[in-house]
């Protein structure tokens, strides 16, 4: 039976390739994927405790069965090139019904301006912005990379989620990978409702969850060397659960 793997982050930096075939055993595991990949490299068995998996797209527990031409990708915890002259902002198309995964900048006022209505008394708005240091060493730019097809399934899932959760009207979410200089925005979130305070929540769930859950990675590039950043752990309900234990990744 042979499946296709997809390796992200600092794994794909272990394993020295974004993606391989790999054959197993008809009715082999989840588990098994993250076994063979521990048991050939030291570096990997080192975060097997703390990734996910996940089987076409979708967060899968390592006892899964596998099926030939299954689709798994190995996740480390999430995050969560231009050229110097930054390109102008665009209009955003909407490649879900409220999100968007996009290389060039965002264009965040456009994006506010589009969804305001009558009835709505509150719109809430989340920035993430690349800064010029991280714990005392000057960042020079960030790298964005993402799982990009499971990844804006996952911020649609959230959308939808918080529509239903909370008292508001409307939601959108756009990220943005590749190169991006200090300054430059990230990640932009925005809620619009009738009062303040369901805007607020909402809109505070919405970037919280998504740096926890949303297959996005980050690269720093500093004056002294280039690290992945360290990422928000996966929820335990989405965690893969295999024999090797649920070490803490490695720092």
């Amino acid at each position: 039976m042979r499946i296709r793997v997809l390796l992200f982050g600092q794994l794909k930096d272990i394993i020295g390739r974004p993606e391989e075939s790999l054959d197993l055993q008809p009715g082999a595991k989840l588990s098994a994927v993250v076994t063979h990949y521990a048991e050939l490299f030291p570096g990997f068995k080192g975060l097997a405790g703390s990734i996910a998996c996940s089987v076409n797209q979708e967060y899968a527990a390592g006892s899964s069965i596998l099926h030939e031409g299954d689709e798994v990708g190995l996740l480390p915890p999430v995050s969560g090139g231009k050229s110097p002259a930054a390109p102008t902002p665009q209009e955003i198309q909407l490649q879900s019904a409220h999100c968007a995964i996009v290389r060039e900048r965002i264009a965040t006022q456009q994006i506010a301006d589009s969804m305001k209505a009558p009835e709505d008394g509150a719109t809430v708005i989340f920035e993430g912005i690349v800064r010029n240091h991280t714990r005392n060493r000057r960042t020079l730019y960030l790298d964005y990379e993402a799982y990009q097809s499971m990844a804006l399934n996952e911020m649609e899932k959230l959308a939808e989620a918080a529509l239903e959760r909370f008292q508001i009207r409307d939601v959108r979410m756009v990220h943005r990978l590749g190169r991006l200089e200090i300054g430059e925005t990230s990640v932009f979130v925005a809620v619009a409702a009738a009062h303040r305070g369901a805007a607020f929540e909402a809109c505070r769930w919405l970037i919280d969850t998504l740096k926890k859950t949303v297959p996005i990675w980050k690269k720093e590039h500093f004056e002294d060397g280039v690290v992945w950043a360290d990422g928000e752990p996966f929820p335990e309900e989405i965690r893969t659960k295999s024999n090797l234990g649920t070490r803490p990744a490695s720092k």
